[in-house]
């Protein structure tokens, strides 16, 4: 099986490539950068084919996948800077990226016969509430631009292609690239007092995890929709930095103890408005996972436990 992986300069990119290697399958990398541009860590991401593709040039696209010809197409590749997506010179760009080149991938994997994953976001829905949300529900109401573009890509998947699986993820970390932990492990060191919103509700998600999940997908054709967040109970964004903190306390850095460093739980309201409006519920139901015969994530905890275990902090 020849897996092409766009988005390998990026957090899940990079942990997809390293999990088709571990299994043996033929991965081609793409990004719009002219050589791979992750992070050097050893793994068979530095080493194995890479491409450059833009995947806002219609031509771009469809240059490399005919010349790769893969059996499946796994679309990381995105605009996620949610604030930056909000300004008005920025717009055109985001939407080129998350809906036009997703809508390029789709069109040739549809010509191609090639399997797609995208990987879309809860910011299709509204965030209001505090049901979970099914990967089949179809009440959306995107809150924000990246949302909204999101949306587009998912209908340009799903309006080519029978052969996809699209899959919301929430809250995302991993090793190559910026993240929620990565920020509250820096500002800790320098402040003694943090503020935390306390009423987003949701689950992290572990890259690496996810990564060997999407490749158990593609090895089927239990195609549709999938929500796909670590396990572990549903949580603030305060409730995360709490527990980031007495992790990284109980591995030695005293630093991020409770004597030096206080976080405060606020309202989102009280911590202030930013550019881009952020749903309060971020809850996705995953039972459809299992329902399918996928083994879930493991629980966000044992998750970060691993992660603050790989990065030097």
């Amino acid at each position: 099986m020849k897996v092409l992986v766009t988005g390998v300069g990026g957090q899940l990119g990079h942990d997809v490539m390293n999990e088709l290697a571990q299994r043996g399958y033929e991965g081609v990398g793409s990004d719009i950068k002219e050589e791979y541009s992750g992070i050097q860590d050893g793994t068979p991401v530095t080493t194995m084919p890479y491409v450059p593709m833009d995947i806002t040039d219609a031509a771009s696209v469809e240059k490399v996948m005919r010349e790769v010809n893969p059996d499946v197409m796994v679309h990381c590749a995105a605009w996620t800077a949610v604030d930056n997506a909000e300004d008005e010179d920025k717009q055109a760009i985001v939407h080129a990226i998350n809906a036009g080149g997703t809508e390029n991938i789709a069109k040739m994997c549809k010509e191609l016969n090639c399997k797609m994953v995208y990987i879309s976001t809860d910011y299709v829905f509204d965030g209001q509430g505090t049901e979970p949300w099914e990967p089949d529900c179809k009440d959306y109401a995107p809150l924000n631009v990246y949302g909204q573009t999101k949306l587009d890509g998912e209908l340009a998947v799903s309006g080519n292609l029978d052969k996809y699986f699209i899959v919301r993820i929430a809250w995302v970390f991993g090793k190559n690239g910026k993240n929620f932990i990565k920020t509250m492990l820096n500002v800790g060191k320098t402040h003694d007092k943090l503020t935390v919103v306390n009423d987003q509700i949701g689950t992290p998600t572990y890259t690496f995890d996810l990564a060997r999940l999407l490749v158990d997908m593609i090895e089927t054709e239990k195609y549709g929709y999938y929500h796909a967040t670590n396990e572990g109970g549903y949580i603030s964004w305060y409730d995360f930095t709490k527990e980031i903190f007495r992790q990284a306390v109980a591995l030695g850095h005293e630093e991020y103890s409770e004597d030096r460093l206080s976080v405060a739980p606020v309202t989102t309201e009280e911590y202030g408005v930013s550019k881009a409006a952020r749903p309060f519920n971020s809850r996705l139901d995953k039972s459809k996972l299992v329902e399918n015969g996928f083994e879930p994530l493991p629980t966000w905890q044992d998750a970060l436990s691993r992660y603050l275990k790989e990065i030097e902090f």
